[in-house]
């Protein structure tokens, strides 16, 4: 049996460990630190944007987001259907009301075109969602060129879950710079790890200063501890933000290398029937985060279940798109504009290993396994 290796492991370098080991020279690895201050500073610099506040996860970002826009219950908050649970989960834990948005064909991010009708039709009726949370799926930006004006024009305001697209870019903008708030994720998977950890950042210095009130368990400046408001255990660690400066240092090269292993699969496999790509939105720049393929049985001869068995008896970790959360049993009943881009998506997409240490020999072993399926079809 041959080693097995996975969808998107962590990759450190040195870099990290120097930052690291300042933190535990200096005793510092409690919460907050000069590692988190520098942490949000430089991450908030690469995006473009002026404020950072380090956070446990990206879902503690997408939940504080929504505090801040006021997001209370009863209210409605539209959200990309194509994604993970965690994009929609603070909606619920502010006991608001989910509504999702199909995708497009073009990016597979949010449809502009769903989006303006489920707008237009909430204003109509009075019910205008208290926020819209887009996501950049994938590692590729949703086309802000026009959702973020749609959600201008009807006062809405924008929450960019860039979980996923740290690096990425559209036009001159980085991925996260989009809406009044942008969200990271640097979970063990992403393009760069902090172990566990997350970001919010935004234009809005007194919304950041507000959310990192929130996230500090809402402690009121006293000589004792008094709180007037409910607040979180959501801050990052000085020794977590110290591996995330380091890992900040490599991006630039842990994109070209996920670059390099799309450009791998696209040599090897894209001449096969049936087998497609995550499309490429023109004017914009992607991280790669993970290669993404779909699957027609008809002329491939197998579908993405068969082939995703093939992986695992191959002990390669491949793993199915997201399933569109109007389809998790969670939000079940939950208002949706379209279905059937997403829903098709995931009956043929399938997500191949694109770790950045990802050695030429696993490129050609998930080659193989691919070739495989298809020759014997």
């Amino acid at each position: 049996m041959n080693e097995r290796f996975y969808l998107s492991p962590p990759h450190l370098g040195q870099r990290e460990r120097r930052f690291v080991e300042e933190a535990f020279d200096s005793n510092w690895v409690a919460p907050l630190g000069p590692h988190v201050d520098a942490f949000e500073s430089e991450l908030a610099r690469y995006v473009g944007v002026s404020h950072g506040a380090a956070l446990s996860s990206g879902t503690a970002a997408i939940h504080l987001a929504l505090k801040l826009c006021g997001v209370d219950r009863g209210d409605r908050v539209f959200c990309s259907t194509f994604t993970f649970a965690a994009s929609a989960n603070p909606i619920v834990y502010q006991g608001a009301t989910p509504v999702f948005i199909d995708s497009e064909e073009a990016t597979w991010n949010m449809d502009p075109a769903l989006l303006a009708e489920a707008l237009s039709d909430s204003a109509r009726n009075g019910k205008l969602p208290k926020a819209v949370i887009a996501v950049d799926l994938y590692g590729q930006c949703a086309d802000y060129a026009k959702i973020a004006p749609l959600c201008e024009e009807y006062g809405v305001p924008l929450i960019e879950d860039a979980a996923e697209a740290l690096g990425a870019s559209s036009g001159a903008r980085m991925a996260g710079s989009f809406g009044r708030f942008g969200v990271f994720s640097f979970n063990g998977n992403k393009i760069i790890t902090t172990s566990g950890g997350g970001m919010l950042v935004s234009e809005d210095g007194p919304a950041l200063e507000q959310a990192r009130y929130l996230a500090t368990q809402a402690r009121d400046a006293a000589p004792h501890y008094q709180h007037s408001q409910v607040g979180y255990n959501y801050r990052m660690s000085n020794v977590l933000a110290g591996i995330g400066r380091g890992q900040l240092l490599e991006l630039p090269e842990r994109i070209e290398s996920r670059r390099l292993n799309r450009s791998f699969y696209k040599e090897a496999l894209g001449r096969l029937p049936g087998l497609g790509w995550m499309p490429h939105r023109l004017g914009g720049e992607e991280n790669y985060w993970l290669t993404c393929i779909t699957v027609e049985p008809d002329l491939f001869g197998a579908g993405r279940q068969e082939l995703g068995r093939m992986f695992e008896e191959a002990n390669i970790e491949a793993r199915p798109v997201w399933k569109p959360l109007h389809l998790q049993p969670v939000f079940s009943g939950c208002e949706r504009w379209g279905g059937q881009v997403s829903e098709s998506i995931f009956e043929r997409g399938l997500c191949l290993p694109s770790g950045s240490s990802m050695s030429c020999e696993q490129l050609q072993r998930v080659s193989e396994v691919v070739l495989k399926a298809w020759s014997q079809n």
